[in-house]
């Protein structure tokens, strides 16, 4: 799969179903540009196991506000819809891995 960019709009949708991990960053936070190289790594090996999305806080502020989401990045996971663990701040790839493994 790939990763998929995510809006106010469509974000219930695209986390509703199976295993998503999302990803709430801005583009001038450092952290979150740390962490984008491992999330992509994270799909190339878990990719059939969840489905990541990014959305940009400064342009989507209706669900970070709803998800509490204070600050980036901040990386949620979802199982059918439902918020199962957090993560704030950069995490190794061998973290997400664990966290994603721990919920499928």
């Amino acid at each position: 799969m790939a990763i998929l960019d995510v809006t106010d709009q469509n974000f219930a949708k695209e986390t509703s179903e199976g295993l998503v991990l999302a990803d709430f960053w801005a583009p001038w936070c450092g952290p979150c540009k740390m962490i984008a190289p491992v999330l992509e790594d994270l799909d190339k090996e878990l990719g059939e196991k969840v489905q990541i999305v990014k959305l940009n806080v400064d342009e989507n502020q209706e669900t970070a506000a709803k998800f509490g989401v204070m600050s980036i990045p901040t990386l949620l996971l979802f199982k059918d819809g439902n918020v199962v663990d957090q993560v704030v701040g950069f995490r190794p790839k061998e973290a997400l891995v664990d966290l994603v493994n721990k919920h499928a």
